[in-house]
């Protein structure tokens, strides 16, 4: 279980006045989504989000999210937009992984898992053994079978523990994604205290970042520091 506060991260930005008005709340880490969808940005736009977002003083990491990139893409991603983290979405192999990580170096490593209701908590230490020592964080999301993640839905909370138990062995930080919203991150985070939160649709009204709703789920959160 983790006793320090847990991190936030809100993803999918797309507009600089957003990004920079996350710059003066308690936010750790902002993502902006690279792989195809309704939140595509494209290199340039997430360089100048970054740019204005560190204008703000503000110090939340910059994370990139990938579904099964090459590298090359990777490469010219990060040309025009200097990120923190790369977040590997997909059906990244481990060696792929280590790949990333072994050639941006000053970049940090995050693999998401995607977490199927009714999958069995023995086999996690099988899937995710193979990833240890090339990410340097773990987030574990809802399961799709289209996309993997990223579907605003929650899964199984009961599962968390045996997540948390691999993670703490791994010696690595556990997030927790998959329909969070202001109003069950409470619930969440009394119950298991993960290492970090990762929002998107949950912060959005007819698919628009909404900062009221930012500003609910940070307190929410907070109010369990």
């Amino acid at each position: 279980m983790n006793t320090s506060k847990p991190t936030i991260k809100i993803c999918g930005l797309r507009t600089i006045p957003m990004v920079v008005s996350l710059g003066t709340l308690a936010v750790d880490d902002i993502g902006f989504v690279f792989a195809a969808g309704k939140r595509t940005v494209t290199a340039e736009l997430a360089g100048t989000m970054i740019k204005a977002l560190r204008l703000t003083g503000s110090f939340a990491r910059a994370v990139g999210v990938f579904v099964n990139p090459s590298m090359d893409m990777l490469a010219e991603t990060l040309k025009a937009a200097p990120l923190d983290v790369i977040q590997l979405h997909g059906q990244e192999s481990p060696e792929f992984c280590m790949e990333v990580k072994q050639r941006f170096i000053e970049i940090a490593i995050c693999k998401v898992h995607a977490v199927k209701n009714g999958d069995d908590p023995s086999t996690i230490s099988s899937q995710l053994d193979p990833y240890k020592g090339c990410c340097d964080s773990v987030l574990i999301d809802t399961y799709d079978p289209h996309i993997g993640g990223g579907t605003g839905e929650t899964f199984a909370w009961h599962c968390i523990p045996a997540y948390q138990k691999w993670a703490k062995e791994a010696g690595i930080p556990l997030i927790v994604a998959g329909g969070l919203k202001p109003d069950n991150v409470g619930e969440l985070i009394g119950a298991y205290h993960p290492d970090g939160v990762d929002v998107s649709s949950g912060v959005e009204t007819d698919g628009v970042k909404d900062i009221l709703l930012i500003k609910a789920f940070i307190e929410r959160v907070r109010q369990h520091d």
